[in-house]
């Protein structure tokens, strides 16, 4: 069988830190179908847990879409790609279960990559996560986004009615 790539691009914004805050990923699979943009709010929290939370919608979406997927994902926190690729500790007590249920979630993606990019290089990502909390401002639920069929996520404008399938 043939290993789809999937790129998945994720972001975290908390205004405030701890703040307002948002997730934004961009989960892109080697198979021709367009790329999957997804933003959700979720409370007031800090950051690196924003960033936590956009790398696991990213992963459900991408064991959804390319369950054997060769994964590559672009981050630019570099807390959370050094953590994951274990060149720091994850010391904040917070961040244990977060981390350890990207762990759990990325062994599904044998070989997986995680990188560390500039923001400039995850704009779009950046984009969803500030668009999150942006509609939640305005009393949006999800803005102009289609609902998906991810329990309360909302896809972002340009990807309404792609879903999963």
């Amino acid at each position: 069988m043939n290993r789809c790539a999937v790129t998945v691009r994720v972001d975290g914004a908390s205004r405030g830190n701890p703040g307002h805050a948002g997730i934004g990923a961009v989960v892109e699979v080697g198979d021709g179908r367009p790329p999957i943009e997804l933003c959700e709010y979720i409370g007031e929290t800090t950051n690196n847990v924003a960033e936590y939370r956009a790398l696991l919608l990213a992963l459900e979406e991408a064991g959804r879409r390319a369950p054997d997927g060769a994964l590559t994902v672009y981050s630019d926190s570099e807390l959370l790609v050094r953590q994951l690729n274990g060149e720091y500790k994850v010391k904040a007590e917070h961040l244990r279960p977060l981390y350890l249920e990207a762990c759990r979630r990325l062994r599904a993606f044998p070989g997986a990559r995680i990188l560390h990019v500039g923001r400039e290089e995850n704009r779009k990502a950046d984009l969803l996560a500030n668009l999150a909390i942006d509609q939640h401002h305005k009393g949006v639920r999800g803005g102009q986004a289609a609902a998906g069929p991810h329990g309360g996520r909302e896809e972002s404008p340009g990807s309404a009615g792609q879903g999963a399938g």
